[in-house]
């Protein structure tokens, strides 16, 4: 395989100066930019076609406007479009290191699959509040692995900020469906269903800007508790008992409040060592004792959130197996 065969699919909606920032990190790979660049406009109102042109002389480009109809969409349609065999789907808000290519050529060529999902990282460029979004977003001890990093296992799945996808297994897959959060792993456990194989390229590194607010954040990680029930409802083999402990961390936090009340403080200092171990490990990290002290609150909103959106989802598909998209309209796109 080579660079020739590969097209990157980008979806978009009202970012244009991330586009700007990707496309100069593309300008600045070590690789010979052989690959094909395919941006589709989700119905933005501000949108980065001057973006586009200024980069069209180094770059090949090809750039697609359409209706707002969501990410997982945007991309089935860039691949439509695409004329690469291998498709590198990326998110707007990413940076490429200039050895990108490099790591993606060498695992494509000796530990080919049909789909695979990299890793993702913070740059020194970022703000001290996105790196602490960052590290509690890729960090064992707020996700236990299950992203990416150095964690691995047989049916991996691959994160949409950072994947590849053979133009085989999407045709046969029809790439995403219309749920959003959770439209890639959807797709991940569906290519294995098909018998395809998916992995974990460790190397293959992006740099994740996640530009979030404090409540945005809690919002996004929400969304991704409240659609892991419904993957678990859709693909019963695909459970697993980690998904459960943020919602464990909420009840456990409730009963620490109730006990630190009645007197019993046991439960407050478990959880107060936990967030020191969580300070301690990203102030490590990030050799910053403002981030450490960042990420006990990032932290805290990533397992709460998700934990909340868990428990909430979970509660009421006991009730309701029926109408998924009629009751969780907020995570789906109207196909």
């Amino acid at each position: 395989m080579t660079e020739n065969d590969i097209s990157f699919i980008i979806p978009v909606y009202n970012r244009p100066q991330e586009i700007k920032e990707l496309l100069e990190s593309f300008t600045k790979l070590s690789s010979k930019k052989d690959f094909e660049i395919v941006i589709i406009e989700d119905g933005s109102i501000d949108d980065c076609q001057e973006v586009i042109h200024d980069f069209n002389p180094q770059l090949t480009l090809s750039y697609y406007k359409k209706e707002n109809t969501g990410p997982g969409d945007s991309r089935n349609y860039g691949m439509k479009k695409a004329k690469g065999n291998y498709f590198i789907i990326l998110d707007s808000d990413c940076l490429l290191p200039e050895d990108y290519m490099q790591h993606v050529m060498d695992n494509l060529n000796n530990n080919y699959v049909d789909c695979f999902g990299g890793v993702d990282a913070s740059h020194e460029s970022f703000s001290d509040y996105q790196k602490a979004v960052s590290f509690s977003m890729t960090s064992f001890l707020t996700t236990g692995g299950i992203r990416g990093g150095k964690y691995k296992k047989k049916l991996f799945q691959p994160r949409s900020f950072n994947m590849g996808i053979s133009k085989d297994a999407f045709l046969k897959s029809n790439g995403f469906g219309n749920i959003h959060p959770g439209e890639d792993p959807d797709l991940s456990i569906r290519l294995n269903l098909l018998g395809f194989k998916t992995a974990l390229y460790s190397d293959v590194l992006v740099f994740h800007k996640r530009r979030v607010t404090i409540s945005s954040f809690f919002k996004q990680v929400y969304k991704f508790g409240l659609v892991r029930p419904i993957l678990n409802h859709w693909h019963p083999k695909s459970f697993r008992l980690v998904y459960y402990f943020p919602t464990f961390a909420l009840i456990f936090l409730i009963f620490s409040i109730i006990e630190l009340i009645r007197g019993n403080q046991i439960p407050f200092y478990i959880i107060f060592t936990y967030m020191m171990l969580v300070f301690i490990s990203s102030a490590f990290v990030n050799r910053s004792f403002k981030i450490g002290l960042l990420s006990i609150i990032t932290s805290a909103i990533q397992i709460l959130g998700y934990g909340y959106g868990y428990l909430k989802s979970s509660t009421i598909l006991i009730f309701n197996k029926k109408n998924i998209e009629k009751v969780f309209s907020e995570v789906f796109f109207s196909k």
